[in-house]
């Protein structure tokens, strides 16, 4: 007899916080940046795919990867895109150390810099492998140069020299040249390190067609990601009223209702012509166990 009541009270207790659990809300936004599909904070919400890459602190939403945390300024929905900024990273006016910047597999495959991020490798070495072999992986930002950079920001100033292996001498006199620079795409950075690439630092700015003819100073610092958002029917559920997430578990996608779960949207009958709300199902399982019990004691 006290088996029996030990396992109703175990299994009354797992059914009511499973229920409870999936039927939770999901947060919506942190500070100012609204968070909605196919990206979530809580468990459960969004997209399976883009789970555990934001985390809110504050009034702060920070973009996570191997490589550190990155301070998200804005989403755009419409056009599938996240500005990140590093604060670790070097800007006109600050110099940091440097250190890479890495996406997990699965980022790389769904959310990576779009092609209007460009990498600026400063102070790069003679023997630099984008000065020699793939000095092809340079190109021109909009018409600006490593001299502009050089010369018009005061933390990539530091690096113009006068001696070393970037001097020439003409006569009696030394002409001071400054040191490589490389302007390229993510999958440069992606494939060679830092370390690789024998440069010191780095800095990324997005080139939206804005910046031809504007000096570094009034450059937009950042990094912009474009991501991919996957077709599981997330709009009928918002279009119903839902939140679109998934379970935990089990990975597949659940249409959030205000009372409820469902594998499809708030509507409340699904094809098949049952219920289809999942804490329902609980529910009628408890219900199910209920009976059971009774009818063992009597």
């Amino acid at each position: 007899m006290m088996s029996r009541l030990l396992f109703f009270f175990v299994f009354l207790y797992t059914v009511t916080t499973l229920t409870s659990t999936t039927s939770g809300a999901c947060q919506t936004s942190c500070g100012s940046i609204q968070i909605n599909y196919p990206f979530g904070i809580d468990k459960g919400c969004g997209s399976p795919q883009f789970q555990g890459m934001l985390n809110c602190s504050s009034t702060d939403l920070y973009f996570i990867t191997p490589s550190g945390g990155y301070k998200v300024r804005s989403i755009d929905y419409d056009k599938n895109t996240m500005v990140v900024f590093d604060p670790l990273m070097s800007t006109c006016s600050t110099l940091q150390p440097h250190h890479d910047f890495k996406l997990s597999d699965i980022q790389n495959a769904i959310i990576r810099p779009s092609y209007d991020t460009v990498f600026a490798l400063f102070n790069c070495s003679s023997d630099s492998p984008v000065q020699n072999r793939y000095k092809s992986l340079c190109f021109e930002a909009a018409g600006h140069s490593c001299d502009e950079l050089y010369s018009s920001c005061t933390s990539f100033g530091i690096f113009n020299t006068t001696s070393g292996n970037h001097t020439a001498s003409l006569g009696n006199s030394t002409v001071s040249a400054t040191p490589y620079c490389c302007f390229t795409s993510y999958d440069t950075v992606r494939v060679m390190s830092m370390n690789i690439l024998d440069c010191s630092h780095y800095t990324t700015v997005i080139d939206d067609g804005k910046i031809r003819g504007v000096t570094p100073v009034d450059w937009s610092y950042g990094i912009e990601l474009s991501y991919s958002v996957p077709e599981i029917g997330c709009d009928r559920c918002r279009k119903s009223g839902g939140t679109c997430g998934f379970d935990a578990e089990t990975q597949i996608f659940l249409c959030q209702c205000s009372n409820n779960t469902s594998p499809r949207d708030c509507g409340g009958v699904s094809d098949k012509g049952g219920c289809n709300s999942r804490s329902t199902n609980y529910a009628m399982l408890l219900l199910g166990m209920l009976v059971s019990f009774i009818c063992a004691i009597l």
